[in-house]
């Protein structure tokens, strides 16, 4: 199936990745629970059929790990609550939204190696040997970020660690990693950990202190591949095959050049399962910059041009899109035949530019687009339960399959349990303070 059912249809919208991703800066979409049950079922009202969330921000989870707390004490950083005393598996909850409304779902694992903005003070920036240095031994970036050193074993161990722990707990249908696994920056390395490991494979040379000297790029580059590659195999024997792993680079050869990322090449590794998916940030002020630099980024992918996805600014630093804009550039990744667009972000979906992406849409005459991976019933409305006949029970009919249960507790739907069904039946479950329960299909 995958990218061969891009010529699916629904109505007369052909299959396409139209997403959005959601973050916990600088808006309100997902800030509390009835925020975020209101902006799923909006963002589907909109068109749109896949959310890329985030989960991993700034040194902290935003789902209970035990993973975090084995390596730095603290489990998930989400405040429900001013004090900070209530807290948001954000993770699920989102999930749960998502699914309710027909979503495609990837967990966003934004910061990657970054471990923390350059004026945060949190637990991971507190273990110095684990952190990636300047040649002056400074650890902020010139990108602003206090990065992990990406050859660290625990470092490396930790990012594996916390993405396949939410792989194994949640129904999620993909991760992405975003342009944060890769080098810090072009001038960092220079921490004794990785100065040492360079020197054990040059003879006992140390790196030059010339961050673009040739060799010294090359092992960099070389080191950031092989870690996405083990990466890669890692995820894929713990997700199986229903399921994406996606990539958003920053623009090739720019994310090269400073980066040391060459997804382009990633894309056609014949020794490894490579990723399933390629959303490069092609983040523009305007839509001929955009034109120019996506049609390049098409260019380099070659056969994995329908695995391409458009990640298109819409607002942030600097001015918004023109409002007249907006369309032009989701209607050239379909003129290019590239596998659909990611919009950044959602506040510029729901807030700014709602009107202009519905009507370009056209769900009503149109309908929803198929995800050209999973086909158009992937994740069905779910079945609503009935109260049971006693206190706290309730009963729903089940066709045979796994089911994923979920309570609405005040504003917010949680997972309960799973169930398997062996047969369609009558089921009656106990969930105890819930005051409304659904079953979502479980496809893990």
């Amino acid at each position: 199936m995958f990218a061969s059912m891009l010529g699916l249809m629904v109505g007369s919208a052909s299959a396409e990745v139209r997403g959005t991703w959601m973050t916990t800066t600088a808006n309100e979409a997902i800030s509390t629970p009835a925020n975020t049950a209101a902006s799923m079922k909006r963002l589907r009202e909109i068109g749109l059929n896949t959310v890329y969330v985030e989960c991993w921000k700034n040194g902290y989870t935003e789902f209970p790990s035990e993973v975090m707390r084995k390596a730095v004490g603290v489990p998930m950083k989400v405040s429900a609550s001013p004090s900070g005393a209530v807290q948001r598996d954000l993770l699920d909850e989102t999930l749960n939204a998502a699914h309710r409304n027909g979503l495609v779902y990837l967990g966003w694992f934004e910061y990657g190696f970054m471990a923390a903005w350059k004026d945060t003070q949190n637990e991971l920036r507190a273990r110095k040997d684990w952190l990636s240095l300047d040649r002056n031994g400074k650890d902020v970036a010139k990108n602003g970020f206090v990065w992990l050193n990406p050859l660290h074993p625990d470092a490396q161990k930790l990012l594996l660690g916390i993405v396949k722990e939410a792989i194994l707990k949640y129904d999620m249908d993909g991760i992405q990693l975003d342009d944060r696994i890769v080098w810090p920056y072009i001038d960092m390395g220079y921490d004794e950990f990785t100065q040492n490991l360079y020197a054990s494979e040059h003879g006992g040379q140390r790196p030059s202190l010339d961050p673009k000297e040739p060799e010294w790029v090359r092992w960099r580059t070389e080191k950031v591949q092989a870690f996405a590659k083990r990466f890669v195999r890692e995820v894929r024997e713990a997700a199986g095959k229903n399921f994406i792993i996606s990539l958003s680079p920053g623009p090739h050869p720019w994310a090269l050049d400073n980066y040391l990322i060459d997804w382009p090449a990633w894309s056609r590794w014949s020794d490894s399962p490579t990723w399933d998916e390629y959303a490069p940030q092609v983040y523009r002020m305007n839509y001929p910059s955009f034109e120019r630099d996506w049609k390049e980024q098409v260019g380099f992918m070659g056969d994995r041009n329908r695995d391409l996805i458009a990640g298109i600014r819409l607002v942030g630093d600097g001015p918004d899109q023109k409002a007249e804009d907006v369309v032009k550039h989701p209607s050239l990744t379909r003129e290019t035949q590239s596998g659909g667009h990611c919009w950044w972000y959602s506040k510029g979906v729901l807030e700014k530019f709602s009107s202009e992406i519905a009507a370009f849409y056209d769900v009503a005459k149109n309908g929803q687009a198929p995800h050209p991976r999973f086909g158009s019933n992937w994740r069905p409305a779910p079945v609503v339960a009935q109260p049971g006949p006693k206190v706290s029970t309730w009963k729903a009919n089940l066709a045979a399959g796994k089911w994923r249960m979920i309570g609405r507790f005040g504003d917010s739907w949680r997972t309960i349990s799973t169930l398997t069904v062996d047969r369609p039946k009558m089921v009656q479950v106990t969930a105890a303070g819930a005051e409304a329960v659904e079953f979502l299909v479980s496809r893990r």
